[in-house]
């Protein structure tokens, strides 16, 4: 198979395809000029070649698979690059024919979308999680750069669904789970609900066979009990519409085994709570009719309060458009009806799909395409800044949720967030220096702090500060993965920052105790050193040497020995002890064993991957951790230290009521913070409670210790540990 003319001479004899070739070239032909068929039966012919001798699980030939794949989109009417594609996609992964082949025959546009889902098969990853989430990654980027990659990906994981039964229970349920967590939810966020919808059910159907079979036949026997009812209901908005004089179509919507079951998990109600429900759908022929067909039913039936949505004005993140309403009904249980165009049931059905055949790149691409287009870039932008694969994943699956909640700038712009976003991820999402400035909130002009969840239709203004910036706790007050990849970036960009200044002040007193410097180390000797050690740039080993992953004291021996020089023995506690500020807080932790503060005698300790932990001279743990004296770092509180530090105290006080109330009183009167309280020990008369506390230094936490002292309730207040 070296070349595309071997494969010329090898295609098979027989000018009459298989069957279902055959149904294909049917369907193509219903909207491809013919020489476009042909080339579609040219990729069959190649495809057919390579993958001959292969059988599926079934024990079909292989090549059944892609042309079935083929047919899916073709009922999308998909152009023919795209079917094409499809009938290739696993060519490059388990067949000889090679990338140069498939670009000599079809050209690049079609070799790309082959590419794009192909998986990273010859790449070596930790775990199979690993190699997964790297090749969903790499495809969502080749859908980024071209969309009809996903519609490839999605029919590809449709056919494999309706043919899973042929596979082991246990990678049923494997790929029935990651089509239930991934692929649905994608459909579903480009907009294409049918396949989103037959994804789950397949998906539910294959993970949880029994409640699937126990939750159709239930619906199969309220639907044959409901007949006569939808049709009177079905023939009462006809009638009613027909009067108005609008041009429409009603669709009874029936709810699936996987929606149903959802609903059911979701809002903890029982199956006759989730089908006492009557559903249909409204198809009128332009946007004035649809607000018409709204008025015309609200007049026949009187609609349930709070229960309208006009997705038109405001469209859902994937496109969607729709008036969706809630009637009261005549047989006691609710009416829902929604009410679109044709256009918007279209692309309600297919999102991205919708009139792909008859788009050019001239015409305006749908609005499910444009909302998917801008959806894709921000997370090309953002998978830059996650080099784990496992976190892009998580990242992208947070970004999947169903539910929107819509909210307003102060200029009337809407923005579309996560079902319970909070004011921060709106700050993140108005843009990233927005969010990493940001102090507070105002909603509908109310002054409210960035962890305050938001609800649809609120006007939200971000109030900014120079000197704000992100914190460790913000992670803990966002939903959305723009928000938490954001957050996350600034935090290891401020990590890295401060583990190279202080990885140069480790590496500095390393020197010095050798009556050596840094600086006097030749250039050419330090390049050369780092290639050896596989840095990059100096920042990389100095970072790496604060973090605690290497010794300073060793790096400095080899890189005197590298320039010829004897490395000196270090001087005996005579090197400086390293001075902190409390700025180094990207580097730095204190240990929750002691809680040490500005003016105790201090040691840090070095943990690999963490950095320095700071502890107590009197810290119980001191004495193990000196037993591996490489890792103890000689440190000392500069005099300029700023900031707020955890301390715990022991508060021993009369069992009586406002207790609590008094002694949190006189810990705020002294300009301290209460992170935690926690009652330890409680009888009759007296209790004890373990307040968590933020403090300035020593000489602030004996303030606070002697108000609280003062108060009678008091009997004993006392630093924990002592």
């Amino acid at each position: 198979m070296a070349t595309t003319t071997s494969m010329r001479a090898k295609a098979p004899e027989a000018n009459r395809p298989p069957a279902d070739m055959r149904a294909l070239e049917q369907q193509l032909a219903a909207y491809l000029p013919p020489e476009q068929v042909e080339r579609v039966r040219r990729a069959y012919e190649i495809g057919a070649l390579a993958h001959a001798g292969q059988t599926r699980r079934s024990g079909e030939p292989y090549i059944t698979h892609p042309v079935a794949v083929a047919g899916i989109l073709a009922e999308l009417g998909m152009d023919a690059e795209t079917i094409i594609a499809a009938i290739l996609h696993d060519t490059l992964e388990d067949t000889a024919l090679t990338s140069e082949q498939i670009t000599a025959e079809f050209g690049q546009p079609v070799m790309a979308l082959v590419d794009g889902v192909t998986k990273l098969d010859k790449v070596r990853f930790r775990s199979r999680q690993e190699a997964a989430a790297e090749s969903f990654r790499k495809m969502l980027l080749a859908m980024a750069r071209d969309l009809r990659v996903i519609l490839i990906k999605l029919a590809d994981r449709l056919h494999n669904m309706r043919t899973l039964g042929a596979m082991e229970p246990d990678a049923r349920r494997r790929i029935a789970r990651e089509t239930l967590e991934i692929y649905a939810p994608i459909a579903q966020r480009l907009g294409m609900n049918r396949f989103k919808a037959e994804l789950q059910d397949l998906g539910f159907r294959m993970f949880h066979p029994d409640r699937h079979r126990v939750i159709a036949e239930r619906i199969r026997a309220v639907l044959g009990n409901r007949r006569e009812a939808m049709a009177r209901i079905e023939d009462a908005v006809h009638t009613r519409l027909g009067a108005e004089q609008i041009a429409h179509r009603v669709v009874s919507r029936i709810k699936s085994p996987y929606s149903i079951y959802s609903k059911m998990r979701a809002e903890h109600k029982s199956f006759t709570q989730v089908m006492d429900v009557y559903g249909f759908r409204v198809v009128v022929d332009s946007v004035a009719h649809c607000y018409q067909a709204l008025g015309a039913v609200h007049a026949l039936y009187k609609p349930l309060d709070g229960r309208f949505r006009d997705f038109i004005a405001i469209p859902k993140a994937n496109g969607y458009q729709s008036l969706h309403t809630v009637l009261f009904g005549p047989f006691g249980a609710p009416i829902e009806i929604q009410i679109r165009t044709e256009e918007m049931d279209a692309v309600a059905e297919r999102g991205v799909a919708a009139h792909w055949a008859y788009k050019t790149d001239a015409a305006p691409a749908n609005s499910a395409q444009s909302r998917a287009r801008e959806w894709l870039s921000n997370l090309v932008d953002r998978q830059t800044e996650m080099p784990s694969p496992l976190e892009f994943i998580e990242n992208v699956k947070v970004d999947l949720f169903p539910d929107e909640v819509y909210l307003f700038t102060p200029k009337g712009q809407i923005l579309a967030l996560p079902r319970n976003a909070t004011a921060l991820d709106f700050a993140y999402f108005v843009h990233t220096d927005v969010g990493d400035h940001a102090v507070a909130a105002r909603v509908d002009k109310r002054l409210v702090p960035l962890r305050t969840p938001l609800a649809s239709g609120q006007t939200v203004e971000i109030v900014t500060a120079p000197s704000a910036a992100p914190s460790p706790q913000w992670l803990e007050w966002v939903v959305s993965g723009r928000a938490r990849t954001a957050i996350r970036h600034h935090l290891k960009r401020l990590q890295h920052e401060d583990a190279v200044e202080f990885g140069h002040r480790m590496l500095d007193r390393a020197f010095s105790a050798l009556d050596a410097s840094l600086e006097a180390i030749p250039h050419a000797a330090l390049e050369r050193y780092l290639g050896e050690q596989k840095y990059k740039r100096l920042e990389e080993l100095l970072a790496d040497i604060a973090l605690g992953n290497r010794a300073a004291e060793p790096i400095a021996q080899a890189l005197l020995a590298a320039q010829g020089e004897h490395p000196h023995v270090a001087r005996s506690g005579s090197s400086e002890k390293i001075l902190i500020n409390g700025s180094e807080r990207g580097v730095l932790s204190f240990g929750n064993c002691c809680h040490p503060l500005p003016g105790d005698e201090i040691m840090g300790y070095l943990s690999a991957g963490k950095g320095i932990v700071v502890h107590r001279l009197e810290c119980p743990n001191v004495p193990e951790l000196r037993k591996s004296p490489e890792r103890c770092i000689e440190i000392a509180w500069d005099t300029a230290v700023q900031g707020d530090y955890k301390v715990e105290l022991r508060i021993e006080v009369a069992n009586r009521p406002g207790v609590l109330a008094q002694v949190a009183a006189a810990i705020a009167e002294a300009g301290s913070n209460i992170e935690n309280v926690e009652y330890k020990e409680r009888d009759l008369t007296t209790a004890t409670m373990l307040f968590t506390i933020e403090v300035k230094n020593r000489k602030h936490l004996a303030d606070v210790m002697r108000r609280v002292r003062r108060l009678q309730v008091v009997t004993s207040v006392k630093r924990h540990p002592v």
